[in-house]
Parts: structure tokens; sequence; C-alpha cells
């Protein structure tokens, strides 16, 4: 079977954007979708990109553009400047290694967590708000939380993003298919062309 590491942080805007896209590739064409939260900050660092804040503002005026622009094209709802970011969802990237860990699919309920953000005005930051989240995907909250305090999944997160590093990603989502990666929500119907051709994963050349 065919795998694709799903690397992506659960506040992200061009993560929701792409989230239900990725998730119909994978299952179309039968691959397994690894999801693997990552620490944006640890990216960026080798990566050289800055913080919203800290970029120019033609730069954050563009991104209000394009976030409006590629929500119209995805058909997706989408609040360009929602009430509840920025917002740590580290807790929530950990919940859904949480889930994986323990054999289940948390593609729902990293839908629900990057819909609260941009489309729900939720604070996905609040441990009720994430209860929530799991109870109505079928989960049991209290396990689910608990396990996602523990060193041993913080540790997970800091292994994705260094893998997430080791593999040329630059940001998120991201998603590495064969050792090539793909960064960007707008880079969904390039995999889904490279799994449906079976061709050979493009390397930088020597």
């Amino acid at each position: 079977m065919a795998a694709i590491d799903y690397y992506f942080y659960s506040a992200s805007p061009f993560t929701y954007l792409g989230h239900r896209l990725i998730c119909d590739v994978a299952e179309r064409h039968k691959a397994e979708l690894r999801f693997k939260p990552v620490n944006l900050a640890r990216i960026w660092e080798v990566s050289g990109a800055k913080p919203l804040q800290e970029r120019p503002a033609v730069r954050q005026r563009l991104r209000l553009i394009e976030l409006q622009r590629l929500a119209s094209f995805r058909n997706v709802p989408l609040n360009p400047k929602p009430k509840h970011f920025p917002v740590d969802a580290s807790l929530a990237d950990c919940v859904a290694i949480a889930l994986h860990q323990d054999g289940q699919d948390p593609r729902y309920f990293v839908g629900k967590v990057l819909a609260g953000v941009w489309a729900e005005e939720d604070n996905v930051a609040d441990e009720a708000v994430l209860a929530s989240y799991l109870s109505q995907c079928g989960f049991d909250p209290v396990p689910a939380l608990a396990e996602a305090k523990t060193e041993r999944i913080k540790d997970i997160r800091d292994r994705n993003s260094q893998e997430a590093v080791e593999a040329d990603v630059v940001g998120v989502p991201a998603y590495v298919y064969q050792g090539e990666p793909f960064w960007g929500q707008d880079r969904i119907e390039h995999l889904d062309a490279a799994l449906a051709s079976g061709r050979a994963a493009f390397r930088v050349p020597s």
C-alpha cells in the first residue's frame, strides 16, 4: 500500500484548506495517510520562514486575499481573521497523534479542529472544546486527552518535526510520498497525479 506522510499544524489555515482534499485523494488511491503533526516553529527555523507578525505588511495583506481566494476555490467556509488566532494548537496536535498511535483514524477530529479555528470561531486551545470534538467523532475524550499530555506523545511530535526537516519540508501542510515532498495545499493535485501515474519520485539532481 502506498503511504503519504502528512505533516501539518492544527491551526494552519492552509492545512485547513487542503485537509478534506488530501483525505479524499488518499482514500481514492487506497493510500495510507500517516498523520504527523509538527512544531511549525522548528521547521521555520531551518527553512527561513517567519511568524506572521514578523512578515512585511505587504505579505500579510496578500495572505488575507489568498486565503479568501483559496477558500472560494476549495468551496470551504473561512473567516480570514478568526476570533481565536493566533492560537496554541499543540494539544490538539498531540490528541491527533494519540489517536493515530491507538490505531484510530484522526481525520475527522483534525478536520473539526481546523474548522473550529477557521470557520466556527472556537478556541481550540480549550480542553473542553477538544473534548467536545472528540465526543462528536465517537471517541472517549478522557483517555485521549490524558494520553495527549504524556511525554511519549510530545516526543513523537518532536520526532515528526525532525523527520519533516530531514524530508526538506519547509512549511505546512506538506505531503511526502516516496521521499518526494509536496509543500502546500495547492500541490495536492500534483500528488494526486503522481499517485495515478505511478511515476518515480523526483529527486534533487546530484
